[in-house]
């Protein structure tokens, strides 16, 4: 389960811009549930400017498709809390941001339901030079731990990703 200890995330996320500064790699969001929690968490780091392009705040349901380009007609379908949907976000962040890397977020913080999923439901979507991933990160707790879990998870996801071998 994903920590939601602020302080570890906050660790982590100065790892995270360490290694895009490294790369010569940039990252933008499009968040849901953290409504740009996330991306806070990585300006919060001395030397972010160099590497976070921007990020969308797509917490209403019609928003994830004019802002983030989302397919209507998938997100009609899928749902705005789904694999599809975490992927579209990574990727349209991505792209209307103009950065390496998108990050997609997605699910329930809570304290109800959601479209029949129930708090602590993440899809995660990330972006990137390798191609679009999706997981579902184990979440919990009440509605601030949720939240924080999400951005600890999408950080550690993200900082996985650039360092493993397949990262260009």
């Amino acid at each position: 389960m994903a920590t939601a200890d602020p302080l570890v995330a906050a660790t982590r996320a100065t790892e995270l811009v360490g290694a895009l500064v490294e790369r010569g790699q940039t990252v933008a969001t499009a968040e849901s549930l953290t409504a740009g929690l996330l991306s806070a968490t990585i300006a919060g780091v001395p030397g972010a400017s160099a590497v976070l392009r921007g990020g969308l705040v797509v917490y209403a349901t019609d928003l994830k498709a004019s802002l983030a380009g989302v397919d209507d007609d998938r997100l009609g379908l899928d749902g705005p809390v789904s694999e599809s949907t975490a992927a579209a976000l990574a990727q349209g962040a991505a792209v209307r941001c103009g950065a390496t890397w998108g990050v997609g977020l997605t699910g329930v913080a809570g304290p109800d339901d959601q479209d029949g999923h129930p708090p602590g439901t993440l899809f995660l979507g990330i972006c990137g030079p390798d191609g679009t991933v999706v997981t579902c990160p184990a979440v919990g707790g009440d509605r601030w731990s949720i939240r924080l879990g999400a951005v600890a998870a999408a950080v550690s996801g993200l900082l996985a990703r650039l360092t493993s071998d397949s990262a260009l």
